[in-house]
């Protein structure tokens, strides 16, 4: 008779963690249910995460690891600036608004004045990566010619904006009747919308 696999506890300690923030957000979430959906003690979910907060980053820092990697390539090469922009506000934008991450940002909004060091943790190392990312796509594309840009740091929150709005509407104004939007039709008008501020045109080139 084959043996039953052990438990790859972390991993089901994410998931149900997931789960429990998605569903009850952070103030909501217990560290008991968690561990009742895992199948263990109070005492061994602590031994793998010290407080709730500390549970809530490894979750969301999983997550991001696993995203940012595939937003852009890690070596632009001779890509457009333009595809990769475009391939990066729509890659976002899906992501975001998917049920397995759009709980993420809503938690920050709603809760991050009362828990400021979730707010703090989210902007170091999901916004600010973001932005970063977007910084060296801009600068890609100025070096090539293709685009021009003011104000860095302005332009990049912008963009960031648009994408974290998809995310806000699907998970929070859809459910009280707002007008269903399609992600990945939002993240192409978005594109447009940027762009026509960022590229070079024609007559002053």
């Amino acid at each position: 008779m084959a043996r039953p696999k052990p438990l790859n506890r972390r991993a089901d300690i994410l998931d149900a963690a997931r789960d429990t923030f998605n569903a009850r957000g952070f103030a909501g979430a217990r560290m008991d249910d968690i561990a009742r959906a895992v199948g263990i003690s109070k005492a061994a979910l602590y031994l793998e995460f010290p407080s709730k907060n500390a549970l809530f980053q490894a979750l969301v820092s999983e997550l991001i690891e696993t995203m940012l990697p595939q937003a852009a390539p890690a070596d632009f090469g001779d890509l457009s600036a333009e595809l990769i922009l475009r391939n990066f506000i729509a890659f976002m934008a899906e992501r975001l608004t998917d049920p397995q991450m759009a709980f993420v940002p809503r938690v920050i909004i709603g809760e991050g004045a009362n828990f400021p060091e979730l707010a703090a943790f989210y902007h170091r190392h999901v916004i600010g990566r973001g932005l970063g990312i977007l910084e060296r796509i801009i600068r890609h594309g100025i070096g090539r010619g293709e685009l021009v840009c003011a104000d860095l740091p302005q332009a990049t929150r912008t963009i960031v904006g648009g994408i974290l709005l998809a995310a806000i509407w699907k998970t929070t104004f859809e459910p009280v009747g707002a007008e269903p939007i399609e992600p990945s039709a939002m993240a192409q008008a978005h594109a447009d919308t940027l762009l026509c501020g960022l590229l070079v045109r024609k007559d002053a080139a």
